[in-house]
C-alpha cells in the first residue's frame, strides 16, 4: 500500500509540473498573441531564442538565426495593416523531456482584403529557467 501511493505522489507531481509547464507554453502563444496583435514585432519575437541557432522554417526555406527571422518578419509585415489579426489554434502541446516541448497548432491572420492561414509546429526548449522558440516551422 505505501509503494502504491508513493508511486501516486510521483505521478501526481510529474503530472503538475507538466501542467505548469504546458500553461507557461501556452501563455508564451499567448503572449505572441497579444504583441502582434499590437503591430509590435520586436515583442512578438522575445519570444524566440536570441541566438544564431534559432532555427524558422517557412515557404522560402531554412532561415538561421534569430536577427535574420526579426528581418524577415519587419520585411513582410512591414506595417499592422500587413499584420492584421492573429489567431492560433493550438491543436497539441507535447511534452519530449524536461527541458523540450513540442507543439503543434493552425494560426491565421484576419486582414481587411484576406485571411491567409496556415499550420505550424515550434520546438521549445528550457532556456535560463523561461520556455523558447528554438524551431518554428510554419506553412
Amino acid at each position: 500500500m505505501k509503494a502504491f501511493l508513493f508511486c501516486l505522489l510521483v505521478t501526481t507531481l510529474h503530472s503538475h509540473a507538466q501542467s505548469s509547464d504546458e500553461i507557461a507554453i501556452r501563455r508564451l502563444l499567448q503572449t505572441q498573441t497579444e504583441t502582434w496583435n499590437r503591430g509590435d514585432i520586436n515583442g512578438f519575437m522575445q519570444t524566440y531564442w536570441k541566438s544564431d541557432s534559432l532555427q524558422f522554417v517557412g515557404r522560402t526555406g531554412v532561415v538561421w538565426g534569430w536577427q535574420q527571422t526579426l528581418d524577415n518578419y519587419k520585411k513582410r509585415y512591414p506595417d499592422k495593416a500587413a499584420m492584421g489579426t492573429l489567431l492560433f489554434d493550438i491543436i497539441e502541446v507535447r511534452r519530449l523531456s524536461e527541458t523540450y516541448y513540442y507543439v503543434t497548432g493552425k494560426w491565421q491572420l484576419q486582414r481587411t482584403a484576406d485571411a491567409p492561414s496556415g499550420y505550424y509546429t515550434l520546438l521549445l526548449r528550457r532556456i535560463d529557467g523561461a520556455w523558447k522558440i528554438v524551431s518554428d516551422h510554419t506553412s
